[in-house]
C-alpha cells in the first residue's frame, strides 16, 4: 500500500494540492527539457505530469499552454483539474469546444494562459487564421496514439513546430501503439525526440498499483436466438454467391473475416474505377452483406431487442425517399422477414442479461461492493440493460452526445453530472458505452464488466484501468459460445498479452526509438518549418481490424456506425460527435468515391466514414486577426474542411486562409475570382440533382463574381455513373459558353491546392487585386455597399472604387462624372474611364 506522500510546493501550483510521487516528478523533469512521449499505465497520473510541465513552462518561459484531448467530456474534466491544481485565475484557463462560437474563441484565446480544447476546433481555428500558436510555450497531446493519418493532432503539430517561437511538446498515452514502428510514426508526426516509459514493475510505480483479476464468463445462446442468426446467415451466403460470380471472392462462408470483406471492397472499387457496371451492382450487394453481418453480430453478441430495433430502422430507411437498393432488398428478402418476425415474437432473455445481473448481485450484494461499471458497444443494448437491471439495482446510463433515431444522447452537462453522482455514490451501477473508455476519469470501482469482448488492445487496456487503482478489483468479460465472441476472445487474449509486455518492451527500446526519431527529427522539424505535408500513413492499425473482423471506435468498415454516423443506425459509441475518430488507421477502410444511382448510396453504406466531429465550424462569421494577417489571402468555405486543401493552403508561406460560410462558391481568391470545386463524381451528381443543380450554383457564382471558376477534380470524369460522355461534354460546354465560367481540371486535392495558390498569388500579387467576398449572407455597411456598387462597374475592383468615391463623394457623382473628370482620379486611365462611361451611359438591351 502506498505511503502518504508530501505535497508538491512549486510556482503556480496550489500548495499541497498534488501529492508528491517520485515517478511523476521524474517524468515531468524529462518532459520539461525536450519534446517527450510520456507512457504511463492508466490511472497513474499522466495529466499530473503534463500539468507540472505546464506550470514550469509558464513560470519560466511565459506565454500560454495548449492542452488537447479527443472528446468534450475529457476536455471539461482536464479543465476542472487544472483550475483546482493551479493558482492561475479560473477565467485564464479556458475551454475550447464546438460549443463555443468561433468569434468568442478568438477573443478568449487572446487573454487565456491555458487553453484546453478538442483538436478539431483548434485545427479549424488555425485554418481560419483565428488563433496563432506563436506564443504557445507548451503543447500537450492527450491520448497521443491517435496522431496518425489525417487526425487533427498531426496538422496541429506541424503548425506548432512551424509557428511557435519557443515550442515544447508533450505526448501522453497509456497505450502508444502496437509496435515500435507505430510508436516511431507517432513521435515523428508530433515532433517528439524523447521517450519516457514507466511500467507497473518500476519500484516507484508499483506501490500505486493493484492486481486486476480478469475472468471470462461463457454463456450459451438459446435455440430461438440461433434460429434468427441462421436465417440471416443463409441470406449472407446467397449474397456471397453473387459476389463470387463477379470474381471478387472465393468463399461463401458467412463467418468470413473483415479482412476478406475489405479485399472484396477493394476489387469492387477497381471495377467501378474502370467503369464496369458489375462493380456498382457488386458494391450494392457488398453493402447488403455488411448490413446483414451487423444484424447477426447484434443477435449473437448483444440482444434480440437490439437486433429488433436495428431491423426497425432498416425498414424505415427502406421506405424513405432515396432509399438504397441494398436496404430495400434486405428487408424484402423472405428469410430476413422471417428473422424479423422471430425477433418480434421472442419474449425470452438473452443469457448475457442474466449473467450480468448475477455478477452485479455477487459484487454489490454478497461481496458488499459499492460501485460497478458495465460496458457495451451498442447504445440499444445499454438502454435495454438499464431498463432490465433497474428492477434490481440503482442504475444509470452514460452514452454519447449524438442523438440517434429513437435514442437520445446525453449533453456534456448531463455526462458530467452523471459521473459526479457516480463518484459521490448516488447510484451503484453505471451502464456505459465506449465514450467513457478513453482516459475519462471514471472513479475506481469493484467490478468492470464487458458485455462483449473488446478486440482492440488499446481500448481494452483503457477500460481495465478503471479498476485496481485504490483497491483490488476484477474485470469480467461475457462471451457467447459458438459466436463471434469466441473469435474476439482469442484475439483479445493475444493482444492483452502483447500489450502487457509492450510498455516493458518500449522501455527497453527507448534508446533505439530516440535514435530513430532523433535522426529523422531534425529533418522532420525542418519539414514542419517548411510547411510540408504531415505523415499520410493512415493505415497503421489497418491489419488489426482486418484480423479482428469487427469495427471499433470510429470504424464503419463493417457497417457498424459510430456516433454521428448514418450508415446503419445502430451506434457503436465512440462519441464521434466529440471528434473521437477511433483507433489509428481504421478510417482507411472508409469509401473514397461515390458511385452511380442507388448503388452509389450503397457504396457509401458499404463502408463510408462519416467525419462528424467537434469542429466548431457551424457558424457564419469569423474574426481572422489572431494569426498571420499579411500575405495572399484565400477565403475558404466552412464546408470545405472535409478536404485537405484548406489545411494544405494554411501551411504555405505567404498564404493566409480565412474561414467563412460562403453564400456562393467554395474559395474566394480575389474580388473577382471565386471557385466552385467538385470531384468528378460530384460534378456528374450535381448535373442530375433536382433540388439544386450545378447550373443554378454556377449561375449564382457568375452573378456574384466577374471571373467564376469551376474546378473539376479527378481523372475519371467520363467513368462516373452510366451517363453518355457527350452529356458530360455538353455540360462542360454550357458552363464555358453559356455561363462564361472557366472550367479547370485537376488530378486530385494536391493539384487543386497548387492551382488555387497560383491563382490567388496571380490575382493579388501580380494584378494587385484584393479579396472581397460577394453575395454574403451578412449585411454590409453603407460604405461597403457603395464600394461594392462602384467596384462592379466595368470590373474596376475595390481599390479603384474607393479612390473614385473619395474623389467624387457619392455613387451618383461617380456615375454621372464625364470622362475627363474620371481621368483626374489616380488609377483611372483612358480605357477604364471609357468603360465606365460606356456601362453607365449605354442603352440597356
Amino acid at each position: 500500500m502506498a505511503t502518504e506522500a508530501a505535497g508538491i510546493d512549486r510556482p503556480l501550483l496550489v500548495d499541497d494540492f498534488l501529492q508528491e510521487r517520485r515517478y511523476q516528478l521524474q517524468l515531468a523533469a524529462s518532459a520539461a527539457d525536450e519534446h517527450t512521449l510520456v507512457c504511463l499505465p492508466t490511472g497513474l497520473g499522466k495529466t499530473t505530469v503534463s500539468l507540472l510541465v505546464t506550470a514550469e513552462r509558464l513560470h519560466e518561459a511565459g506565454g500560454k499552454a495548449l492542452f488537447l484531448a479527443p472528446t468534450k467530456p475529457l476536455v471539461q474534466q482536464h479543465a476542472d483539474f487544472y483550475r483546482e491544481a493551479l493558482s492561475i485565475p479560473d477565467d485564464e484557463i479556458v475551454v475550447f469546444t464546438g460549443d463555443v462560437k468561433p468569434d468568442d474563441r478568438a477573443a478568449l484565446w487572446a487573454d487565456a494562459r491555458i487553453v484546453i480544447a478538442t483538436p478539431q476546433v483548434v485545427e479549424n481555428d488555425l485554418v481560419g487564421n483565428r488563433i496563432s500558436l506563436r506564443d504557445v510555450t507548451h503543447l500537450t497531446f492527450d491520448e497521443c496514439h491517435r496522431a496518425t493519418g489525417d487526425y487533427a493532432y498531426v496538422y496541429i503539430a506541424e503548425r506548432y513546430h512551424a509557428d511557435a517561437a519557443d515550442p515544447l511538446v508533450t505526448g501522453m498515452s497509456a497505450s502508444p501503439g502496437g509496435d515500435t514502428e507505430e510508436i516511431e510514426t507517432v513521435c515523428e508526426n508530433l515532433g517528439l525526440s524523447n521517450v519516457e516509459v514507466m511500467t507497473e514493475d518500476d519500484a516507484d510505480v508499483d506501490e500505486y498499483t493493484h492486481d486486476t483479476d480478469v475472468q471470462w464468463e461463457q454463456v450459451t445462446l438459446p435455440d430461438e436466438v440461433l434460429e434468427i442468426r441462421d436465417a440471416l446467415n443463409e441470406v449472407i451466403t446467397d449474397r456471397l454467391e453473387k459476389l463470387k460470380s463477379l470474381g471478387v471472392t472465393n468463399t461463401t462462408n458467412p463467418d468470413l473475416s473483415q479482412k476478406d470483406l475489405n479485399a472484396m471492397r477493394g476489387k469492387l472499387k477497381k471495377m467501378m474505377d474502370n467503369d464496369q457496371s458489375d462493380g456498382y451492382k457488386g458494391m450494392s450487394t457488398h453493402a447488403e452483406v455488411m448490413k446483414l453481418r451487423r444484424a447477426t453480430e447484434l443477435v449473437e453478441t448483444q440482444s434480440v431487442e437490439s437486433v429488433r430495433r436495428y431491423f426497425e430502422r432498416q425498414r424505415e430507411a427502406a421506405r424513405s425517399s432515396g432509399a438504397s437498393k441494398a436496404s430495400q432488398r434486405m428487408v424484402a428478402d423472405p428469410k430476413v422477414r422471417e428473422a424479423m418476425r422471430k425477433t418480434e415474437s421472442f419474449d425470452g432473455l438473452h443469457p448475457k442479461f442474466s449473467k450480468a445481473r448475477i455478477l452485479l448481485a455477487e459484487t454489490l450484494g454478497i461481496n458488499e461492493g459499492e460501485r460497478a461499471i458495465l460496458f457495451t458497444e451498442s447504445r440499444d443494448t445499454a438502454e435495454a440493460l438499464v431498463e432490465f437491471l433497474s428492477a434490481s439495482f440503482d442504475v444509470r446510463k452514460f452514452v454519447g452526445q449524438g442523438d440517434k433515431e429513437g435514442s437520445d444522447g446525453m449533453t456534456q452537462k448531463q455526462q458530467q453530472e452523471t459521473l459526479d453522482e457516480f463518484k459521490a455514490g448516488a447510484f451503484e451501477v453505471l451502464v456505459s458505452t465506449s465514450v467513457a473508455e478513453e482516459g475519462l476519469d471514471v472513479p475506481e470501482v469493484d467490478l468492470v464488466c464487458f458485455y462483449e469482448p473488446v478486440p482492440t488492445a488499446i481500448r481494452s487496456i483503457q477500460r481495465k484501468g478503471r479498476t485496481g487503482r485504490q483497491a483490488e478489483g476484477k474485470v469480467v468479460v461475457l462471451m457467447a459460445e459458438d459466436t463471434r465472441d469466441e473469435a474476439f476472445f482469442w484475439i483479445s487474449r493475444r493482444r492483452e498479452k502483447k500489450m502487457a509486455s509492450q510498455l516493458a518492451e518500449l522501455k527497453e527500446a527507448t534508446d533505439d526509438i530516440e535514435e530513430t526519431v532523433g535522426d529523422d527529427g531534425q529533418a522532420g522539424l525542418d519539414a514542419f518549418a517548411g510547411g510540408s505535408d504531415g505523415d499520410d500513413d493512415a493505415g497503421a492499425d489497418a491489419g488489426v481490424a482486418g484480423d479482428e473482423g469487427t469495427a471499433t471506435e470510429g470504424d464503419t468498415a463493417d457497417g457498424d456506425a459510430t456516433e454521428g454516423d448514418t450508415a446503419d443506425g445502430d451506434a457503436t459509441e465512440g462519441d464521434a460527435a466529440d471528434g473521437d475518430t477511433g483507433d489509428a488507421g481504421l478510417t482507411d477502410f472508409a469509401a473514397e468515391a461515390r458511385a452511380g444511382g442507388d448503388e452509389a448510396g450503397d457504396a457509401e453504406e458499404s463502408g463510408a466514414d462519416d467525419d462528424s466531429t467537434d469542429d466548431g465550424s457551424a457558424d457564419d462569421g469569423v474574426v481572422a486577426t489572431a494569426g498571420v494577417d499579411e500575405g495572399v489571402e484565400v477565403v475558404v468555405d466552412q464546408r470545405e474542411l472535409d478536404s485537405s486543401i484548406a489545411k494544405d493552403l494554411s501551411t504555405r508561406d505567404g498564404l493566409v486562409t480565412r474561414l467563412e460560410t460562403l453564400a456562393v462558391g467554395d474559395y474566394v481568391l480575389s474580388d473577382r475570382v471565386a471557385v466552385e470545386r467538385k470531384s468528378a463524381a460530384d460534378f456528374v451528381d450535381s448535373m442530375l440533382d433536382a433540388d439544386r443543380s450545378m447550373f443554378e450554383q454556377v449561375g449564382e457564382l457568375s452573378r456574384a463574381y466577374a471571373r467564376p471558376v469551376m474546378v473539376v477534380e479527378g481523372t475519371n470524369l467520363y467513368g462516373q455513373r452510366d451517363i453518355d460522355p457527350n452529356a458530360i461534354r455538353g455540360a462542360l460546354a454550357s458552363l464555358a459558353v453559356d455561363f462564361d465560367v472557366s472550367v479547370l481540371r485537376t488530378e486530385g486535392e494536391g493539384d487543386t491546392t497548387e492551382l488555387l495558390a497560383t491563382i490567388a498569388k496571380r490575382e493579388q500579387e501580380t494584378r494587385d487585386r484584393e479579396v472581397s467576398v460577394h453575395g454574403e449572407k451578412t449585411t454590409k455597411t453603407r460604405a461597403e455597399q457603395q464600394e461594392y456598387v462602384v467596384s462592379s462597374i466595368a470590373d474596376i475592383g475595390p481599390v479603384t472604387a474607393r479612390t473614385l468615391l473619395e474623389h467624387f463623394g457619392t455613387v451618383e457623382a461617380v456615375m454621372t462624372a464625364p470622362e475627363d473628370d474620371l481621368l483626374e482620379v489616380d488609377g483611372v486611365g483612358p480605357v477604364t474611364a471609357e468603360r465606365i462611361r460606356e456601362v453607365v451611359g449605354s442603352e440597356y438591351e
